[in-house]
């Protein structure tokens, strides 16, 4: 099934590999606007190829190319040799655990397919302007600045032992923005590469992080195959950079994304809750720094924090029939169904539809943050969930429906500026 293959990656030259610390960036849809001025500031950042200020009247794409072609230009990034795959590595910790965690992984190029072709699975849907965005830079760059994360399924664990071998010799290692340790490594051994190749041919991936960006790739194609009617499928437009990593690793983290609601009109404490209590066992929680912990691994259990309390609400198990969307049983069962239905649209009476686009629900991934936010009035009520599994994760991508909006966060995010992929000259 998936076509996977060693690539030539243009990477920072060697003399700047002391300082890859300041070269590294946060994915173009995580970094925020005070990093990216940060960022702007170190003259060899990859933030200039991946979100370019925009200068003199010029497009993204047209800052994005003459900067690289400058940097090819002055040495500055320059394309490895031989083909290979790139191991990467990623050792970060999370709150309320003393180990430290190792997510193991290779980045490659894998063959852009179709969504029907169901080689590669998606759980989202992705937003329009943000794919556009996304083309422009690759159509004129013909270069990709950063892997998207896929995850595939091994539970013989067979490739963990060559990246391990590999990693005996890193190329870069840093700390991140996110405080994790990135090692890179490569592996060049044409057999062992074959290993891999082999081993991904018989396998799904699931498209873990990057919906836009894989998107961008396969829009990209389309326009390249109407120019080429006679292509024969190995050109580098039929290949998207991406980071795989094993489905059946402990270390493979999938946190929440809590639920903020901000400025909604005439909004009543009382009344949310006198409509809640029609699905939902209610209980008061004392001490609301607890609420996560205190719902933590119970189905269908969400924390609702107030200004001056807060709750934890259990649906009653024959609720779950009146749900009226048109949803297998599968996606009807996901806490974040339940959520989104019994609380925004039947409490708070925003409909399904308008939820994706709707001005009062934002989305925050860090608990203390939702606290912060209501303690300081800057919202009216937050709803904390449990994070979705690598299980319901695949049920879902199998069922060929998609995951609500903001469903996981896969953690840590990808950086970019470790290897670059490349259109033209891939092997």
């Amino acid at each position: 099934m998936a076509d996977i293959r060693p690539f030539r990656a243009w990477r920072y030259n060697d003399f700047l590999i002391p300082n890859i610390n300041q070269l590294t960036a946060p994915l173009f849809d995580v970094v925020s606007e005070a990093q990216r001025q940060k960022l702007y500031h170190q003259p060899y950042n990859s933030i200039h190829l991946s979100v370019p200020l925009r200068q003199n009247g010029k497009s993204t794409g047209e800052v994005a190319v003459a900067t690289l072609e400058k940097w090819k230009k002055e040495g500055i990034i320059v394309q490895d040799k031989k083909p290979a795959i790139y191991v990467y590595y990623q050792y970060f910790s999370l709150p309320e655990h003393t180990e430290t965690f190792c997510r193991k992984g290779f980045i490659c190029m894998m063959r852009v397919y179709e969504w029907e072709d169901k080689v590669l699975l998606r759980h989202e849907n992705t937003i329009p302007h943000a794919v556009n965005d996304r083309v422009e830079l690759l159509e004129k760059t013909q270069f990709h600045t950063s892997p998207t994360h896929g995850i595939y399924t091994d539970e013989k664990h067979l490739l963990e032992k060559y990246m391990d071998e590999a990693m005996q010799n890193p190329i870069y290692e840093t700390e991140d923005y996110q405080g994790v340790r990135e090692v890179l490594a490569k592996i060049e051994d044409e057999n062992t590469i074959q290993i891999f190749i082999n081993h991904l041919k018989d396998k799904q991936i699931i498209l873990a992080d990057g919906h836009h960006r894989y998107e961008s790739s396969l829009m990209f194609k389309h326009k390249q195959m109407k120019k080429n009617p006679r292509t024969t499928g190995e050109e580098g437009y039929h290949f998207h950079l991406i980071f795989l990593t094993n489905s059946e690793s402990e270390d493979l983290k999938v946190l929440p994304t809590h639920r903020v609601l901000k400025n909604f009109p005439d909004f009543d404490q009382e009344q949310l809750l006198e409509k809640l209590a029609k699905y939902f066992t209610i209980k008061q929680i004392d001490n609301v720094f607890d609420l996560n912990q205190i719902i933590s691994g119970k189905k269908w259990t969400f924390g609702v924090v107030f200004r001056e309390n807060a709750f934890k609400i259990t649906l009653h198990e024959k609720s779950l029939k009146e749900i009226t969307w048109d949803f297998p049983l599968t996606i009807k069962e996901l806490d974040l169904t339940v959520l989104h239905y019994f609380v925004f649209q039947e409490a708070l009476g925003i409909q399904g539809k308008m939820q994706r686009s709707s001005p009062y629900i934002h989305y925050e991934r860090n608990f203390s943050e939702c606290l912060t936010d209501i303690f300081q009035g800057k919202a009216q009520s937050a709803f904390i969930v449990n994070p979705v599994t690598i299980a319901q994760i695949k049920q879902v991508c199998q069922s060929g429906y998609t995951l609500p909006q903001k469903s996981t966060y896969f953690y840590p995010k990808v950086i970019s500026g470790f290897v670059f992929g490349s259109i033209e000259g891939m092997i």
